[in-house]
């Protein structure tokens, strides 16, 4: 497969950034990183997109020997133009800021659910046996981890970024699809767990939906006039 490795990195790199920053996951990263431990909210975050990356590109590597080349090449340019005309369709209709003030309602009230997370308990004997009886994963990793890996990973499930990376890498190099996806991943999640709530609420999502629309697009129209390669 004589598909190109920089090819591949460059446009799942372009995509990925336009297709998270502002996104839900975007959101979620920098309400948690102004409550709890910026390196927890981190690695779960970027845990749980980089293997998100890495499962949707395996799908899409896997597609092309299940059913023909061909095939996947048309549905990829389908989807391609499909998610450009839906990022163009948020972009008219979504308010600014809507969706962050969105996630973080969604998250007060988990919170609230749970009764809270931190709860100071000063007898010894308690904490001995709470920690016996927590969650089997607990044991080996911080909650505030699992947390923020469970919420992005589930948020991203079925998003449109996700659908995106398995057509790209049907099409493109899987190995370059990775690589741009992750570095992109890790861009994205930085910035918004180091930038918090007031870099979320000045990126304009109806200018980041217009690039990722425009973008799609493009990817679109190149995969429609590209030849399919055996």
């Amino acid at each position: 497969m004589g598909l190109s490795v920089v090819q591949g990195f460059t446009k799942s790199l372009a995509m990925t950034v336009l297709s998270e920053i502002g996104d839900k996951t975007f959101f979620a990263a920098a309400i948690l990183a102004m409550r709890h431990p910026r390196r927890h909210v981190l690695s779960g975050c970027l845990g749980a997109l980089i293997v998100m990356t890495i499962l949707s590109a395996v799908v899409g590597w896997a597609a092309p020997n299940l059913i023909s080349r061909n095939w996947t090449h048309h549905i990829t340019t389908i989807l391609f133009l499909g998610f450009g005309l839906w990022s163009l369709w948020d972009a008219f209709k979504d308010g600014e800021a809507e969706d962050f003030a969105e996630v973080e309602k969604e998250l007060n009230a988990d919170l609230k659910s749970n009764g809270g997370e931190t709860k100071v308990n000063n007898n010894k004997d308690e904490d001995d046996d709470k920690k016996q009886s927590r969650p089997f994963l607990t044991q080996f990793f911080s909650p505030i981890f699992l947390k923020a890996f469970s919420i992005t990973f589930f948020g991203e499930w079925g998003d449109k970024s996700q659908l995106a990376t398995i057509g790209l890498a049907a099409d493109e190099n899987p190995l370059g699809v990775v690589l741009g996806g992750i570095l992109g991943q890790a861009l994205c999640t930085t910035a918004a767990v180091l930038g918090g709530k007031s870099l979320a609420t000045q990126i304009s999502e109806k200018i980041v939906a217009l690039s990722g629309g425009v973008l799609f697009i493009v990817f679109g129209i190149q995969s429609f006039l590209s030849t399919v390669e055996s």
